[in-house]
């Protein structure tokens, strides 16, 4: 097979690239069966986790029936926080180290998700906090060995961490996000059953939705897995490997089924755009979850960890807040416009995917097309306008960039060398779009 010129080697590249794909069940309907693939997981007590809006949600009646229904002992966890800490992370691993389970169910958005990972980890293996969390914050040390069965089922679409390795948090002492990332953290199952979406505030499938764009685009256009240096092991092949050719297959399908679906679902929802949506944030997962992200959620980490007053419509939280798809995509199109020029047919294919037309594409570069079509469906989708609309100023500039220029794991994905003198032109840009 002859790979696109996008993964033409380099000296000191890879040359090999690993799958990684997740065990994942599609379908209107498909939660009630969860008692059933609990039991096919040898489940015996499970925590189930939750957060207190979703308790009350049809979902979580659909899996406590399910698994009555199997005869399986369980107990529910509904501390999780909103886009979770450092201290909600600890205090999930409390109960699991107390209840001695030997399974794990989440049922919500990413941050159920990710407290369940992180939970099961920590129970499992013990060990001072920082020890697994992303250098240069934590130590990045290897899960030490398979962790207990986890299903994951999700009520949103735009994390899909139930496809993928990764555990994000707010680190409260730095005010600023970083994670846990190993293979081992991927759910045996994810459940996705689109009938959960029709639950979600306007607001909240926007930004969902454009975390799952941003998801696929990044991954699409992130560093080739050959421009990556080859590992002295196999084992040490990295989560994030760079795009290649099997991220590429999810990640333009996906891209193509947000352009389609996106505005329509945010508006005047069909189960048609239910049914899209939950599908193409599954295929970004399975993007990045090989691919992995670059600028864009760099940046959403700063923009997330300063937060000062904003406050979201439509999200369970009585505190300041920037949702984790809201804090990707304010500042996407000022980085598109900046890594255009380092792949114009990628910036291009995502331009048409995402509905730009012949004309556009023909009269502007790329990456500008790329950005002006993002711009276009952030305001018919209500999403804030760039940095400014979620409460920042020139005044946090450089508190921006000090806090994303640590995030290296992110930025050295890029296709192209980033330091602080681009991402504080990046910033610059981002803070207002029209």
């Amino acid at each position: 097979m002859a790979l696109s010129p996008y993964f033409m080697p380099t000296d000191a590249g890879d040359n090999a690239f690993t799958v990684e794909a997740p065990k994942i069940k599609f379908g209107a309907g498909a939660l009630a069966e969860i008692g059933q693939d609990a039991a096919a997981l040898c489940m015996t007590r499970i925590a189930v986790f939750t957060d207190r809006v979703v308790k009350d949600l049809p979902a979580l009646a659909t899996v406590t029936e399910a698994l009555q229904g199997a005869g399986l002992n369980f107990e529910v966890y509904t501390e999780t926080e909103v886009e979770p800490t450092d201290r909600s992370f600890k205090a999930a691993a409390e109960f699991a180290r107390q209840g001695k389970f030997d399974g794990y169910i989440s049922v919500g958005g990413g941050s159920v998700m990710d407290t369940a990972k992180a939970a099961n980890l920590y129970a499992t293996y013990p060990d001072d906090f920082l020890a697994y969390v992303n250098a240069p914050v934590g130590q990045a040390k290897p899960v030490p060995g398979p962790l207990k069965p986890h299903i994951a089922c999700p009520t949103t679409f735009g994390t899909a961490s139930e496809c993928t390795g990764i555990a994000i948090f707010d680190f409260l002492e730095m005010e600023a996000k970083t994670g846990i990332a190993n293979a081992r953290l991927r759910p045996s199952l994810g459940i996705l059953d689109p009938t959960n979406l029709a639950s979600l505030p306007p607001l909240v499938l926007g930004a969902n939705g454009f975390d799952v764009f941003s998801h696929a685009f990044e991954s699409l256009t992130a560093r080739p897995f050959t421009h990556r240096a080859k590992p002295a092991t196999s084992s040490a092949r990295p989560l994030s490997q760079g795009a290649n050719p099997y991220s590429d297959l999810a990640c333009r399908e996906s891209i193509r089924l947000i352009g389609d679906h996106l505005v329509s679902a945010v508006n005047d929802p069909t189960e048609d755009d239910y049914e899209a949506l939950m599908f193409a944030g599954m295929l970004a997962g399975i993007g990045f979850g090989n691919a992995g992200c670059h600028i864009p959620h760099a940046m959403s980490y700063a923009v997330a960890g300063l937060v000062r007053d904003y406050q979201p419509p439509g999200w369970p939280s009585n505190h300041a807040m920037v949702p984790h798809g809201i804090s990707v995509i304010v500042n996407a199109p000022a980085v598109f416009r900046f890594t255009g020029p380092a792949c114009p047919d990628r910036h291009r294919l995502g331009a048409q995917a995402m509905g730009a037309s012949a004309e556009e594409l023909a009269d502007q570069a790329p990456g500008d097309a790329l950005a002006n079509r993002i711009e276009e469906m952030m305001r018919a989708t209500g999403i804030p306008n760039g940095l400014t609309g979620v409460g920042y100023s020139m005044d946090d500039l450089d508190n921006l960039v000090s806090k994303a220029a640590p995030q290296r794991r992110l930025l050295d994905n890029a296709p192209l060398a980033i330091a602080e003198s681009e991402l504080r032109k990046i910033f610059t840009d981002a803070m207002r779009y029209w």
